[in-house]
């Protein structure tokens, strides 16, 4: 069917026909074509919604090339939704979304991205996204990059921001980390089943259960650890934008049957403090320490 030239009369008609409910959405530009489906009511091309906040400002948008309207979702093709936070742009991209018209809310799916002016990037197979809320969450496998650190995980919930993101289970996190003392990189691993729950601003990263880490010289084991960075401010890095947080390990709390191997040496506690600065570890609670030493004995022989 040959695509007709809308009317002025159209943007009236489209609106009566998708009844969006949510109060806050003021723009919506009208399709460039229309054309009637045996899936779905109407197909458009050039699909696009604007909300705005109480004074006017432009708080998110959405796109999609094509969209499919159906009476309570519209279906998008390469959409791409923007999140406009105070001190934050957040943009998400996937092959293809839904839209609820009554809850405002939309589910991403296929090669989803989201990426924040701040520095991190996610990417998923699926994330649903809470515009009201300002929530993103998935079930499924993901991996967060920001600067040095590469995070992955399975399942996440999180602010759209990613300032703060909780990660379900089979956590990992991939750190070149800034040795302080000789000011060169080092990579840290940690592993955990989880979760795990992290906040940008606080700049602490908390793994639950079965946590291990691994450093050049040395690795730790215990059921609970926070692992506190250095902030971006104190770590002479001039990176704009809000809940920057620097690479630099600053310190790593080891909670709850502690295990902790330096070369052949072995310690147990309860709790023990690791500071980077200085590479001490402070051990509390029932601590026990297993040093090996190696002696050279040379036999005397006599006439």
């Amino acid at each position: 069917m040959e695509h007709k030239k809308i009317v002025s009369t159209f943007a009236f008609l489209f609106l009566a026909c998708v009844h969006l409910a949510a109060a806050e959405v003021k723009d919506i530009k009208p399709p460039l074509a229309v054309k009637d489906t045996k899936e779905s009511d109407q197909q458009i091309g050039d699909f696009s919604l604007s909300g705005f906040g109480d004074k006017g400002k432009k708080s998110w948008d959405l796109a999609g090339k094509s969209a499919d309207i159906f009476s309570e979702v519209v279906k998008l093709k390469k959409v791409v939704g923007n999140n406009y936070a105070q001190n934050d742009t957040i943009n998400l991209t996937a092959d293809n979304g839904d839209f609820n018209k009554q809850s405002g809310l939309v589910h991403l799916q296929d090669n989803v991205v989201i990426t924040t002016s701040s520095g991190s990037k996610l990417t998923t197979d699926t994330l649903d996204w809470d515009r009201k809320q300002q929530m993103v969450s998935t079930l499924d496998k993901v991996n967060l990059a920001r600067q040095d650190m590469n995070l992955s995980g399975q399942g996440a919930q999180g602010q759209t921001a990613l300032k703060q993101i909780k990660l379900d289970k089979d956590v990992r996190l991939d750190i070149q980390a800034r040795d302080l003392q000789v000011n060169k990189k080092e990579k840290i691993v940690i592993v955990c089943d989880g979760p795990l729950d992290v906040d940008y601003e606080k700049n602490v990263a908390i793994f639950n259960n079965n946590v291990k880490v691994e450093k050049s010289d040395l690795t730790i084991y215990s059921d609970k650890m926070q692992v506190y960075f250095t902030p971006k401010q104190q770590d002479n890095t001039s990176v704009q934008g809000p809940a920057v947080i620097s690479s630099s390990v600053n310190k790593i709390v080891a909670l709850g049957n502690v295990r902790i191997i330096r070369g052949e040496n072995i310690s147990y506690s309860q709790e023990a403090i690791y500071t980077a600065l200085d590479k001490k570890i402070t051990l509390t609670g029932k601590p026990q320490i297993i040093i090996y030493q190696r002696e050279n004995i040379d036999a005397a022989s006599g006439d």
